[in-house]
């Protein structure tokens, strides 16, 4: 039996084809009239996150072009974006304003489980509060309203289910891809907050805090390794400069990359500070204080911060200055030894005395007692 060929199927794919060679052709011509970007190796935006401001941006930020095109396939068919440009002055130019009230749109996280509920298969009402647990179809209405107002947002006639126009899709995936990797920008906002609630972290009115309740819950994550068994000794090393290093023999912070994130674990942990942990951690409370402190905490309130993790034969470093990475986690020797390397300074503007070390002894007095098989040492000025 013969087949009936889709003629008009297959055009169309001809013409994605043809806009996509087109595309290779502009930027083979933009990479030979333009010798600064001849002979180096294309970058993915992983690695492009981490080149300097002057290596992306070359040339005057006004002068410059973001080139862009996109493909989107399901089963509903195909939504191509053909190759554009925009200068770079003109996305900066454009209407704050009305570009606000896009983001806002979408700013708020129950529209966005809405939004990327429905971009994954159209649904019913019904469907979405039962799905985002609303309890009431009334707050769903209430989001829905504005979504489809903003034409972000369609619904079936008769209460159908809503569903996201074809023209829009694209756009909102690359706006959700370009969040993936500003996602961490979070974990900073909320150090940035937390520095500001220093007074109820510590219990104090002044900005003069104690910079022992940091080094405690250093101390304390490496006791916590301890009792699960791993860790037997924990050094102490008060430095001339103000800072100080805590080094444990346990079995170090995993140091393998999230798929979610594309982060580390070792990252993660230091700067990810919601409820949920990828390591157990543990936290110290200042006294009166209603919150404690923990990990991402002292990276929070640390002007530098060094992360030194001995895993799987190799010695891996990543600094960091008021919680914010400063470099990759680097592979920077070789070791048979485990465990983790915490070597940070307190902000000078907030925490103004230094380390005691009559204060630290005292405290780790009460430690080997409730540890009494776990070895601990102080070195001052080392």
């Amino acid at each position: 039996m013969s087949q009936t060929r889709n003629f008009e199927q297959e055009l169309d794919q001809l013409q994605i084809e043809f806009r996509e060679l087109k595309q290779l052709v502009l930027n083979l011509h933009d990479s030979r009239s333009n010798p600064v970007s001849t002979n180096k190796p294309s970058l993915d935006i992983r690695t492009k996150a981490h080149l300097s401001h002057s290596q992306l941006q070359p040339h005057d930020s006004q002068d410059s072009e973001l080139h862009y095109a996109g493909r989107y396939a399901s089963t509903e068919g195909t939504t191509v974006w053909t190759p554009q440009r925009r200068s770079i002055g003109q996305l900066l130019d454009l209407d704050s304003d009305k570009s606000a009230k896009i983001i806002g749109a979408l700013g708020h996280k129950q529209r966005l489980d809405i939004m990327k509920a429905v971009l994954a298969k159209p649904m019913t009402g019904p469907e979405l509060v039962e799905l985002l647990q609303m309890g009431t179809t009334g707050q769903l209405y209430h989001h829905t309203k504005a979504l489809t107002g903003a034409d972000l947002l369609r619904q079936d006639e008769r209460g159908g289910a809503y569903f996201v126009p074809a023209h829009r899709k694209l756009p909102l995936l690359l706006l959700l891809a370009a969040s993936s990797d500003l996602l961490d920008t979070s974990d900073y906002l909320a150090m940035t907050e937390l520095r500001s609630q220093a007074s109820q972290l510590f219990n104090k009115a002044d900005d003069n805090y104690d910079p022992h309740h940091l080094l405690y819950a250093v101390i304390a994550n490496a006791v916590l390794e301890h009792k699960a068994g791993y860790c037997s000794r924990i050094d102490i090393f008060l430095h001339r400069d103000g800072s100080v290093t805590v080094s444990d023999n346990g079995r170090g912070i995993p140091i393998r990359e999230l798929e979610s994130t594309g982060r580390s674990i070792a990252q993660t942990v230091m700067t990810d500070m919601s409820a949920v942990r990828l390591r157990p951690s543990a936290s110290h409370i200042a006294p009166g204080a209603v919150e404690g402190i923990d990990i991402p905490s002292v990276n929070a309130f640390s002007e530098t911060l060094a992360l030194e993790i001995r895993w799987d034969n190799r010695v891996y470093r990543q600094d960091y200055r008021y919680g914010i990475p400063q470099t990759e986690l680097l592979t920077i020797g070789t070791t048979v030894e485990t465990g983790t390397s915490l070597t940070f300074r307190p902000a000078l503007d907030l925490f103004r005395s230094s380390f005691d070390p009559a204060i630290i002894s005292q405290y780790i007095a009460e430690l080997l007692e409730e540890n009494p098989t776990l070895a601990i040492q102080v070195i001052a000025n080392h």
